[in-house]
């Protein structure tokens, strides 16, 4: 499980290399795809830890992969985590600027679990935020769960920033989201994550 390998990977070192690892091949699939008109439009999310997004190089490998590939950057999306608010906010403000200059697609992970505030998101050079799963898996049951989605809907609309629900399982759970102006989601009512092979073929079978 990534909530597993992940941390071990951060704790060892091993992030630096896997995280480049992802972002490189995300933009070799980005450059595949935008041979074909079938699915040019298409775009990736790759999730960055904090020890990524730190590492000073950081930006130039970015704008390293996307020169290399020759992928737009605006088909490339970095999901970042509220953890990176916790210390050197300036910094973080500042890299963050470079990517968002540079065309790419910015997201914060897991909105409502960590360290951002109303004030330091204001400051923050954003596209999207996502709601976390926590809130989402009980939002038909429990009040305080879906005031929050509802709250961070609005908060993201009153900021003109997309938000994305994650953890979606079922269709009354979208159906509630949707009502109250999330129209995109992430979850298993719509597929389980699979190899990009399958992935095409499922892709395909949508548009039969």
């Amino acid at each position: 499980q990534p909530s597993e390998f992940i941390p071990a990977a951060e704790d060892d070192g091993l992030i630096l290399p896997l995280g480049q690892w992802a972002l490189q091949t995300a933009c070799r699939q980005l450059a595949a795809w935008a041979q074909r008109p079938e699915t040019a439009a298409f775009s990736i999310a790759v999730n960055v830890s904090v020890r990524q997004f730190r590492h000073p190089e950081f930006v130039d490998l970015v704008m390293a992969a996307l020169k290399e590939t020759k992928v737009s950057p605006h088909k490339l999306k970095l999901e970042l985590t509220e953890s990176l608010l916790a210390e050197d906010m300036e910094i973080t403000i500042t890299k963050m600027a470079k990517l968002k200059k540079m065309g790419v697609t910015l997201s914060l992970d897991d909105f409502g679990m960590g360290y951002s505030s109303l004030s330091c998101l204001k400051r923050l050079p954003l596209d999207q935020l996502k709601i976390d799963k926590s809130f989402v898996e009980d939002i038909l049951r429990d009040p305080n769960d879906a005031a929050i989605a509802r709250t961070i809907v609005g908060l993201a609309q009153s900021l003109g920033l997309g938000v994305v629900a994650e953890g979606v399982e079922t269709e009354a759970q979208r159906d509630f989201l949707s009502r109250h102006g999330c129209d995109c989601y992430q979850g298993y009512l719509f597929c389980k994550p699979l190899p990009i092979d399958e992935l095409e073929v499922f892709i395909k079978t949508l548009k039969m």
